[in-house]
This record gives C-alpha cells, sequence and structure tokens, in this order.
C-alpha cells in the first residue's frame, strides 16, 4: 500500500470514528468510557495522518 492510499484510509477511519463518537455522544446513557476510547483512537490515527503527510 503506497502513502497515499494509507493516508485515505486512515482518513476514513478517523471520518467513521468521528461520527461513532457524535452517534454514542447522543444515546441516552452514554457511556464515558467508551466514548473516551473511541477519541483516544481518533487521536491516534489523527497523529498517524500527520505523521504520513510530514513526511
Amino acid at each position: 500500500m503506497n502513502l497515499a492510499s494509507r493516508l485515505q484510509e486512515l482518513q476514513r477511519k478517523h471520518e467513521a470514528l468521528s461520527k461513532q463518537v457524535e452517534t454514542v455522544q447522543r444515546s441516552p446513557g452514554a457511556d464515558d468510557l467508551e466514548i473516551g476510547e473511541l477519541k483516544k483512537q481518533k487521536l491516534r490515527l489523527k497523529e498517524e495522518i500527520e505523521r504520513i503527510k510530514i513526511a
């Protein structure tokens, strides 16, 4: 997989996680631990995206 493909895949996953976080936050009785874990995953993806963009 080349860098452009990897970057697109990471961005797609980041966007999907964003939508998932929004959905979970809107649901009644939202689980703060689940939301926190999803946000951590999003941050890791964002950091990897930035590393690829810099390289």
